[in-house]
């Protein structure tokens, strides 16, 4: 048995607790508490002092699909650039447990990410949710069960194409190519559930259209990357179409839209939030952004994106506080809110008995730029710094 001693507890669901114990077995925690007694013979973790959060969760990376380090000539394995619809790319096919970005991930606090391909394509494929401990195969640390579909809005897909002058070469091209992709996909899926209500002979298999099934049977979440306001708006109208599972990605401009997004329900993984004006679709990033879409009532989490950068999330996160984002909802966007995004919330996202003991331990408030994460912990395994 591990205990964890002294700590200031931030349980996430039920409040801080000053000075609490937690205690971890058998790679789950057993006990969160004040008046938590200690077990005689216990592995004790002194905590006094310091500030214990749940694992932290990236729910938005491209750890070790875009790999680290990088080739030069840089080519991402990331984006398979060769088709503006490559649905059928699975991310654990490029997901590597070696890779530099997963210890740099866990020795910052965070002990689930999810990683996928990049945004070249309108559909880019599969990504999956993983724990960052080392492995030996990619299986030690996948989570299975947690694949979602990519999509992608804006400049991304509209300029890879448009520079071929192929569609899509325009907004217009890239909901159209969307449109069409799913289409095909529902009467696919409508031929499949036909053929097999009435004893027939299925459609011929096709491998791309299979991947949308569970996309169009609100079976599988679709992670819809979009940055300009108007790039949300037709996301969310194409994904209201076809009864879509979604989440909106980086979600930039949302509170120019924040009624709208109170509205239809829209739950957003918001960040990076320190982007540069490097195309023209990010100009209006702002540290407000988290803060105004709080006060509106709208769902979201929060992210680094890109691979080792996941590290310095917290402290963008602070930038955020100083900007109006209130400290509590801080804590939510990057562990239960990203944990419910994943469908992982009976297992992680906070400090809670029955939970997988995923705990990051700090030397102050994590979302200050001079705090360090002292301990890591991930499925009771703990790893110090």
């Amino acid at each position: 048995m591990i205990a964890i001693k002294g700590g200031k507890l931030l349980t996430v669901t039920n409040g801080i607790i000053e000075k609490g114990n937690i205690l971890i077995e058998n790679g789950k925690i057993t006990a969160v508490g004040a008046d938590v007694a200690i077990p005689e013979g216990a592995e004790v973790i002194c905590a006094e002092g310091c500030w214990v959060t749940p694992g932290l969760i990236d729910v938005h990376t491209h750890i070790s699909t875009f790999a680290e380090p990088q080739p030069r000539p840089v080519i991402h394995d990331g984006n398979e650039t060769s088709s503006p619809n490559t649905c059928q790319i699975r991310g654990i096919d490029g997901l590597n447990p070696k890779d530099m970005a997963i210890e740099v991930a866990r020795n910052a606090g965070f002990t689930t990410c999810y990683t996928g391909p990049g945004s070249a394509n309108v559909l880019g494929g599969t990504g999956i949710a993983f724990k960052t401990k080392p492995g030996e195969t990619v299986y030690d640390i996948v989570i299975p069960g947690t694949e979602m579909m990519k999509m992608a809005f804006g400049e991304n897909p509209k300029n890879v194409y448009g520079s071929r002058h192929v569609l899509p070469n325009t907004r217009m091209g890239v909901a159209a190519v969307l449109r069409e992709a799913l289409f095909n996909a529902k009467a696919y899926s409508d031929a499949k559930l036909k053929a097999e209500k009435e004893g027939k002979e299925p459609p011929k298999p096709d491998f791309k259209l299979e991947a949308l099934v569970p996309v169009v049977r609100g079976e599988m979440k679709c992670r819809i990357h979009a940055h300009r306001n108007d790039d949300i708006v037709t996301a969310v109208r194409i994904a209201k179409e076809f009864n879509l599972d979604f989440v909106i990605e980086h979600c930039t401009e949302g509170y120019m839209i924040k009624d709208f997004l109170k509205k239809e329900n829209v739950t957003a993984v918001v960040g990076p939030l320190d982007m540069q004006p490097a195309k023209m679709e990010i100009w209006n990033a702002t540290f407000d952004n988290p803060g105004i879409l709080e006060k509106a009532g709208v769902n979201f989490c929060l992210t680094q994106d890109t691979s080792s950068f996941t590290k310095i999330l917290p402290i963008n996160i602070g930038i955020a506080i100083a900007h109006g984002l209130s400290h509590e909802y801080a804590l939510k966007a990057v562990t239960i809110n990203p944990a419910k995004v994943l469908g992982l919330e009976d297992r992680m996202g906070s400090l809670e008995a029955g939970k997988d003991a995923d705990i990051a331990i700090f030397s102050g408030d994590p979302f200050c730029n001079y705090t360090l994460c002292r301990t890591t912990i991930i499925d009771g395994v703990v790893y110090n710094h």
